[in-house]
């Protein structure tokens, strides 16, 4: 007997589906996908061990002062330019801040999650569509910023499968794949 379902798939197509749905699921506003029942008991497994990462290591790092240039800005928000040997060139200001320096053991775990999900770009509502205003989202970060600290005194059990009804298509059972 197999460890994992095949879902009907080669394995490059599996694990793209699986990744797909993981990033959808840590992605998504409300924090819940429908799917078929197979599918989210393994996309389960998967989250499971992503959250369970990112509780372990939600506080494993040390905030470090740095330097940082960032650039002038004017009362509209635009960069303030100056001409230097006949170019217009962007003032920059060193400004000191704080950031968050990951421990080794940390760095690890964000490795391995990004080895499982996909970068996702947030598009704005207004204006959409435009590249400079899309921003991409640190799905790592939102794990041990957002969802981490909601399951810290819990051991396991992060998710939870509602079924919703048979597929009208085909009669697949389908579910609702959620956070608790």
């Amino acid at each position: 007997m197999a460890k994992y379902r095949k879902l009907g798939r080669t394995s490059s197509q599996r694990k793209a589906l699986l990744r797909g749905q993981v990033t959808a699921l840590v992605a998504s506003k409300n924090g819940r996908i429908i799917t078929t029942e197979a599918r989210a008991k393994e996309v389960q497994k998967i989250v499971e061990g992503l959250v369970a990462l990112a509780v372990k290591e939600k506080d494993n790092y040390e905030m470090v002062k740095v330097m940082a240039k960032v650039p002038r800005k004017d009362k509209d928000g635009k960069r303030v330019k100056e001409v230097k040997d006949g170019k217009r060139v962007t003032v920059y200001d060193e400004v000191e801040k704080e950031i968050k320096k990951d421990m080794p053991s940390r760095m690890n775990a964000r490795r391995k999650m990004l080895r499982v999900l996909y970068s996702v770009k947030e598009v704005p509502e207004k204006k959409a569509g435009r590249k400079r205003n899309t921003k991409q989202i640190d799905l790592a970060a939102k794990l041990f910023d957002e969802i981490a600290p909601k399951y810290v005194g819990r051991n396991g059990g992060y998710t939870r499968i509602i079924k919703v009804g048979q597929r009208k298509g085909d009669g697949a059972m389908q579910v609702v794949l959620e956070f608790v």
